[in-house]
């Protein structure tokens, strides 16, 4: 008999406990395409592709259009990429227009991560998005606060409560708060989103890190600081899904540098009901559905009636 693949995050029913990171898949379009192409892969849906997915996380949508930061936006390190792209996007009208429409046909739940600079912008992109078919929102609090001199929202719990508090008055939706994993405390920081209001977490985002061009004896980027993700940061990953699922009632979604089945079950087994894959989509852009099937094949293998038993099963 097949195991039962199918997740609930947050009020959030998955078929199954895949999604991908924001900002790694764009809205979609192209990977739809290039599944479309690969005959080998079977989609639930016939001639939907990201159907694959348990639920598609877009990239970060702002009120307004943010143009990104200036010079290198992405460079290459040991195991993993460090990227400075800041957050570019069209604002939410055009993702509305263009995009939210496409995605809602394509039979998976669409997860909208939401940016701001102040907790003004946060709220006008939910209370915007409420229009739309979006399943869920996922409120990236890493953003830097400009009301508080540029100070990131996910590093102070009374800055995170209010963010999340705000979005919360603002919707019924499925909330899932993305936490940073550069402070002290996470745990704090998810006791914080969970008392106001989250139904859900997802954990890590980028680590911050540095890049020096010894050659021309300069930072690499503009910004001096740049996120790192990919299997390099798996480890710190793994540590904060341990510790946040210790400390709240919520379910999480790990996340960060995830590249093989191994690792899903890593994330599983330490205390994530879903996870996440990032970086993995730019050096092999089909391990998605590829890992739903090693994972439906390893639960059968290994007596697991469904996959949800596996969550924090490691203590």
């Amino acid at each position: 008999m097949a195991p039962d693949m199918a997740v609930t995050v947050g009020g959030l029913a998955m078929r199954n406990p895949f999604t991908v990171a924001s900002g790694t898949f764009g809205s979609g379009r192209e990977y739809a395409a290039l599944w479309a192409s690969r005959p080998e892969l079977v989609c639930p849906i016939p001639g939907k592709p990201l159907s694959c997915l348990g639920a598609l996380t877009t990239k970060g949508v702002s009120p307004q259009p943010w143009a990104g930061n200036d010079g290198c936006r992405m460079a290459e390190t040991a195991s993993g990429v460090l990227n400075a792209i800041g957050l570019q996007n069209p604002g939410v009208e055009d993702f509305c227009a263009h995009d939210l429409g496409w995605l809602a046909d394509q039979g998976t739940p669409v997860i909208v991560n939401v940016c701001g600079h102040s907790l003004d912008q946060y709220v006008q992109v939910v209370e915007r998005l409420e229009e739309s078919p979006a399943a869920a929102y996922e409120i990236n609090i890493s953003c830097p606060n400009v009301d508080c001199g540029g100070l990131s929202f996910g590093v102070d719990p009374k800055l995170a409560a209010k963010v999340v508090a705000a979005c919360r008055a603002a919707t019924r939706r499925p909330l899932i708060v993305k936490l940073t994993p550069n402070v002290t405390a996470i745990a704090d920081i998810a006791r914080a989103a969970a008392e106001a209001g989250a139904d859900a977490l997802s954990l890590i985002n980028t680590v911050a890190g540095l890049a020096v061009d010894v050659r021309r004896r300069r930072l690499v980027f503009d910004r001096g600081v740049a996120g790192l993700s990919g299997p390099a940061v798996k480890p710190i990953a793994l540590h904060a899904v341990h510790r946040v699922h210790q400390a709240v009632a919520l379910p999480l979604i790990g996340l960060g540098g995830i590249a093989c089945l191994d690792d899903v079950l890593e994330f599983l087994l330490a205390g994530a009901t879903a996870v996440g894959v990032g970086t993995a989509n730019f050096t092999d852009p089909v391990i998605v559905p590829r890992l739903v099937g090693e994972l439906e094949r390893w639960c059968l293998d290994n007596g697991v009636k469904a996959v949800g038993e596996l969550t924090g099963a490691a203590g």
